[in-house]
């Protein structure tokens, strides 16, 4: 699910810790691309010194951050932007810690183990929501810590960071539904259509279908005119031959009558 975002959590996460540094305030001791002296010899060198972290290439910090952090708290598993804002909170402060911010905020144990229970739980909250949730708890921790004083600044900026970036990776990752398969109008593909017909009911011609509408008038027309021709030529003493012939007559001059004559008209 969240396969996408680790390059770019990486690429920020590494901005924010920057190279080398050993500050008589931090309680990590040498550090370097973020990673602690302690890091170093628990998953590097056993041995590690300062020179070596100092030293350390930007690959094994690489390294580091997969298998021991992303990994470790399952963020391919979790909604894009809040695996980002949780890998940087246990970067910055501790997977155990971070492991349980996010399990008490979406209700689930609190072990500090990102397992099956608290991914099922996290997916199920709306991610922007979360996200905020999961910085605003960050800064209320680090703004408690005493070294608020000496590294606040930087620690404040780089939540509010975190913060704008969780938040677009969770918007960006919410595509909007295609109208053409929600049953928008908008962005369909022309459709070609037959006419509808109206077929009426089944004792109503459909309106527009004239097909044999004048079919009885005509009938009656022509059924009238052989019945005239020959009661005039029996009435007119006529031989029968005469009568018949008459009637035949008539029936020829029937078919005169056009076809199409509707009632009415």
């Amino acid at each position: 699910m969240a396969q996408s975002s680790y390059d770019e959590s990486l690429a920020r996460l590494l901005v924010h810790e920057g190279g080398y540094s050993n500050h008589p305030s931090d309680p990590g001791g040498p550090t370097n691309w973020g990673i602690t002296i302690e890091d170093a010899r628990r998953y590097w060198k056993p041995d590690a010194s300062a020179a070596d972290v100092r030293g350390m290439p930007v690959e094994v910090a690489k390294r580091i951050y997969r298998q021991r952090y992303w990994d470790a708290m399952r963020c391919d598993a979790l909604p894009a932007g809040v695996d980002y804002a949780v890998f940087d909170y246990g970067v910055n402060s501790g997977i155990g810690r971070a492991a349980k911010v996010l399990q008490r905020l979406v209700g689930t144990s609190v072990d500090g183990k990102i397992g099956p229970l608290t991914i099922a739980a996290a997916v199920k909250v709306n991610p922007t929501k979360l996200v905020g949730e999961i910085c605003d708890e960050r800064l209320a921790f680090l703004q408690g810590l005493s070294t608020w004083s000496v590294f606040g600044n930087g620690w404040g900026a780089r939540v509010r960071e975190v913060r704008a970036a969780a938040l677009a990776m969770a918007e960006k990752a919410v595509v909007p539904a295609d109208p053409r398969e929600s049953g928008g109008r908008e962005g369909r593909d022309p459709v070609t259509t037959a006419p509808s017909v109206n077929t009426g009911s089944p004792l109503e011609p459909a309106p527009g279908n004239d097909r044999g509408q004048g079919r009885p008038v005509v009938i009656a027309w022509r059924t009238a005119l052989v019945a005239l021709i020959a009661g005039a030529a029996h009435f007119l003493g006529a031989h029968p031959l005469l009568v018949a012939a008459a009637v035949v007559v008539g029936v020829a001059l029937a078919f005169f009558v056009p076809s199409n004559l509707q009632a009415g008209d």
